[in-house]
C-alpha cells in the first residue's frame, strides 16, 4: 500500500468524533420521529421496527468516517437511546448493540472497497443480522435465556424488509452527497 493510499483513506480524529456524535444523535432522534408518527397513525412503535431508522446513521458513520467511528456509533447509540428513551427494550438492548456495532464496523471496513454501493450495503446488512442472530442463539442455547427466542431474529428480518429497501435507496444517495460535499 502506498503512502498516498493511506493518507487518502485515513480520516482525521476530529471528523471521526464529529461523525460519531452526529450518528448517535441521529440514531436516537430518528426512531423517536418514527415512534411519534406511529402513534399519530395508531400503529405504535411498529414504524421503527419496519423502517429501521437507527441503522441509517450508524451505517453512514462507518461509510463516512471508517470502522472505528462506525463501530463506536453502533455500540453507543442503542445504549444512550435506552438510557434516554427506554428504547430499545432492555431484553433486546444487548442484541441491538451487537448488531449496530457490526453494521458500523463492517461499513467502515468496506468504505474503500472497490465494489458497487448496493453490494457493500447488502454485505453490511447480512453481517449485522448474522451478528444479531449469533448473539440471540448464544443467549438462548448457551445461557438458557428464556426472555428472547431465536425466531425473533427471523421476525425482525421479515418485519424490517421495508427498512432494508429504504437503506438501499438512502444510504448510497447520502454517501454520494457527503463525498461530493467533501470534494468542494
Amino acid at each position: 500500500m502506498s503512502v498516498q493510499t493511506v493518507s487518502k483513506n485515513s480520516v482525521s480524529l476530529k471528523k471521526q468524533i464529529l461523525t460519531v456524535l452526529g450518528a448517535v444523535a441521529g440514531a436516537i432522534a430518528l426512531p423517536q420521529l418514527f415512534h411519534i408518527a406511529g402513534a399519530a397513525l395508531g400503529v405504535g412503535t411498529s414504524l421503527g421496527e419496519i423502517f429501521l431508522p437507527m441503522h441509517l446513521p450508524v451505517i453512514l458513520a462507518g461509510i463516512i468516517a471508517g470502522p472505528y467511528a462506525g463501530a463506536a456509533a453502533g455500540l453507543v447509540s442503542p445504549l444512550l437511546s435506552y438510557l434516554l428513551t427506554g428504547m430499545p427494550g432492555a431484553v433486546m438492548l444487548p442484541f441491538m448493540m451487537a448488531e449496530l456495532f457490526g453494521y458500523g464496523l463492517i461499513a467502515g471496513l468496506l468504505r474503500s472497497a472497490k465494489m458497487p454501493s448496493l453490494v457493500k450495503l447488502v454485505i453490511i446488512q447480512l453481517g449485522g443480522r448474522v451478528i444479531r442472530l449469533s448473539g440471540i442463539a448464544f443467549a438462548v442455547l448457551v445461557l438458557n435465556n428464556e426472555s428472547v427466542a431465536i425466531a425473533s431474529a427471523w421476525t425482525a428480518v421479515v418485519t424490517g424488509l421495508p427498512g432494508l429497501a429504504l437503506q438501499w435507496l438512502l444510504i448510497p444517495l447520502a454517501a454520494a452527497v457527503v463525498k461530493n460535499t467533501e470534494k468542494q
